[in-house]
């Protein structure tokens, strides 16, 4: 298995852009993944890279290379889980995608009792809010809370995500509670986002009685990070857009309170992307479904006053 194992580290230097990121991935030093490399370059005849002190890319043997060992991967992958459906026993490396308040507080706690059931399965989680490709990065699944942006990925709706509004209540005694989405864009108040290259938060959609409303709301000061945006909500500094699952327990609390229930933003989901290639990996299919089932109850709309009409 050293070739096949040696193609591996290849590619994913070559995607990667170094030895050092290219072995991370795959979990092995720098060290290592070098000599791979140079056992592959041996056994070819030919050099696979340009090295300089400060980049590494292919050569013009090294890019034909790529293809070629790629597709051969690609088909090693899709054979072992065609087998992997006789044998019952998922085996192998799944690699997740979540943003970062999903990945901590929803699929990251779910990892452990998957791992118990499946020990031959590895879970490799990668947890950013930022837009990844999922084919170039070589990940398996995405999950996400929002609108799917990639139409060639296979969708898999997991729950209905509502979102709310929120402000810690020291910042409302100051600033004031709004009573219409258009006091949000009162210079008074401090409207918290979640900003990054492509961010689709530049703006916040309120359902009220006439249908949505889009809001361009501002703030003295954004993050890529929503976990940011709860520290600075409870510390009283603005008003956040949460999915509500994400803020429950500090609702529940009181250190936060609910603005403009009445026109709450609108709802999203939560769901999964992955290439069409993965249904046929079990492996891939019940990490899905062990999600989906445990996490279903986090999503469970609350009762009494405040909650979200249908």
């Amino acid at each position: 298995m050293s070739y096949i194992e040696s193609l591996r580290v290849f590619v994913r230097v070559l995607e990667l852009g170094s030895i050092t990121s290219g072995g991370r991935d795959l979990r092995l030093t720098p060290a290592v993944a070098s000599k791979r490399l140079k056992e592959l370059e041996k056994h070819l005849g030919v050099r696979l890279f340009n090295r300089t002190t400060r980049s590494m890319t292919p050569t013009e043997a090294g890019s034909v290379f790529y293809d070629e060992a790629k597709a051969v991967l690609t088909a090693i992958d899709h054979a072992e889980a065609r087998v992997a459906s006789f044998s019952q026993v998922p085996r192998g490396a799944i690699r997740v995608l979540a943003p970062l308040g999903v990945g901590r507080r929803i699929v990251a706690p779910l990892v452990p009792a998957f791992s118990d059931a499946y020990p031959e399965t590895e879970v490799r989680m990668r947890l950013s809010d930022r837009k990844v490709d999922l084919l170039a990065d070589g990940l398996d699944i995405a999950f996400f809370v929002g609108e799917p942006g990639d139409s060639t990925m296979k969708l898999r709706k997991i729950a209905d995500c509502d979102r709310v509004l929120c402000a810690a209540p020291d910042y409302l005694a100051r600033c004031g509670t709004p009573q219409a989405p258009e006091d949000l864009l009162a210079p008074d108040h401090n409207c918290l986002l979640l900003r990054y290259p492509r961010s689709p938060e530049y703006f916040w959609m309120l359902r009220s009685p006439s249908g949505p409303q889009k809001l361009e709301v501002r703030g003295r000061y954004d993050a890529d990070d929503g976990d940011v945006l709860t520290d600075w909500a409870l510390a009283g500094r603005g008003i956040a857009n949460k999915p509500r699952f994400d803020v429950a327990a500090h609702l529940a609390s009181g250190r936060l309170v609910e603005v403009l229930p009445e026109t709450p933003p609108l709802a999203t989901i939560f769901g999964c992307l992955y290439p069409h290639k993965k249904l046929q990996d079990p492996k891939i299919r019940l990490f899905v479904e062990h999600v989906a089932r445990q996490s279903k109850p986090l999503f469970a709309r609350p009762k009494g006053p405040g909650a979200p009409q249908a």
